[in-house]
């Protein structure tokens, strides 16, 4: 199988780096053992010559806003729309946010504010990958900007009252305004080192929902199937997470 192309996009803020993973390495664990990847760091203008060469791409979050005015923004954007038809593409948070606006959407920093801790989405369409299924997932999340004008083409899959365009499909590309690559702990620490940013109620009550369950194994089972094209569990097999 070909390998899977991790777009980086950004980093851990500097203060949690030596604690935590980054994030090529939290998508390795999430693809699990024996899937190649290769990893692109976009913002040193690093993207695949051939999206053919691989089998899917991801694009990772990062603290960087789609219509900032930075020199490896609009490459990216190019690069997503050239790609299409050519390897699957994952798009999550920022990578959703740049799926959508490359693909003829619109981003805004939300009026809505900080969405932080765990949301609540609840599933709105069927896709052959969603297994095991559910009619809701909780997500770990940390983001001001929303794609607030579905593109053409896209189906909206999972949505809320904060985030109703929280995640989107096409028949090669998918994308998820969450981070299913967060655990609660980096979730929390994101949190806590933007109290200064963060209104203290909502911080607070970010915190206290992370520690509720999540589902963030069946949100990596979907992405694992949609990458992979892996078959759909039999009752004898389970779930597959």
């Amino acid at each position: 199988m070909k390998p899977i192309a991790i777009l980086e996009t950004g980093q851990p803020p500097e203060a949690l780096r030596d604690a935590f993973d980054d994030y090529p390495a939290r998508f390795r664990a999430l693809l699990g053992e024996g899937v190649a990847t290769v990893r692109f760091d976009v913002q040193a203008g690093r993207l695949p010559d051939d999206p053919s060469d691989f089998a899917g791409a991801i694009v990772t979050g990062s603290a960087a806003g789609v219509y900032d005015d930075l020199p490896w923004i609009r490459p990216l954007l190019d690069w997503i729309r050239d790609a299409r038809g050519k390897t699957r593409l994952v798009g999550i948070c920022f990578g959703h946010q740049a799926m959508a606006q490359a693909l003829g959407g619109d981003v805004e920093k939300s009026d809505r504010g900080w969405g932080v801790g765990l949301h609540r989405y609840q599933v709105s369409g069927i896709e052959d990958w969603m297994h095991p299924r559910a009619d809701s997932i909780a997500i770990p999340v940390s983001h001001q900007d929303q794609v607030v004008v579905q593109p053409p083409g896209s189906r909206v899959i999972a949505s809320s009252a904060f985030t109703p365009l929280a995640g989107l499909a096409w028949d090669d590309a998918v994308s998820f305004q969450c981070h299913p690559e967060f655990g609660p702990d980096y979730a929390a620490a994101l949190v806590e080192g933007r109290r200064d940013r963060i209104p203290e109620a909502v911080a607070e009550q970010a915190l206290e929902s992370l520690k509720r369950p999540n589902d963030r194994a069946v949100l990596t089972a979907w992405i694992r199937a949609f990458l992979l094209l892996t078959p759909p569990p039999t009752e004898e097999s389970g779930s597959g997470i």
